[in-house]
């Protein structure tokens, strides 16, 4: 799965939606964020040279999301302290 989809696949999930659900005006399309087109040609590229230590941090509809070289996507509801998760996994 691209991970641009499984991006709105994991917050569908932790909003008990269905992802076809994740889209304006309730949620913000991922492309305000970053460059879904963009974001899948650089995992299907690092996958393809076995890049597994590719990170890519952000955040969306008030979770932190990391996408990892495997594929993998961590969504993880903001907190109030001062560095977010997505600064903590990047530092």
């Amino acid at each position: 799965m691209p991970p641009s989809q499984a991006i709105v696949e994991a917050v569908a999930a932790r909003e008990g939606v269905d992802a076809t659900e994740i889209e304006p005006p309730e949620y913000e399309p991922l492309y305000s964020v970053v460059n879904p087109e963009a974001l899948d040609s650089l995992f299907r590229t690092s996958h393809a040279l076995n890049d597994r230590g590719a990170l890519v941090a952000l955040e969306y509809e008030g979770y932190d999301v990391v996408v990892h070289g495997d594929g993998h996507v961590d969504v993880r509801e903001q907190d109030d302290e001062d560095a977010s998760f997505v600064d903590r996994v990047v530092e």
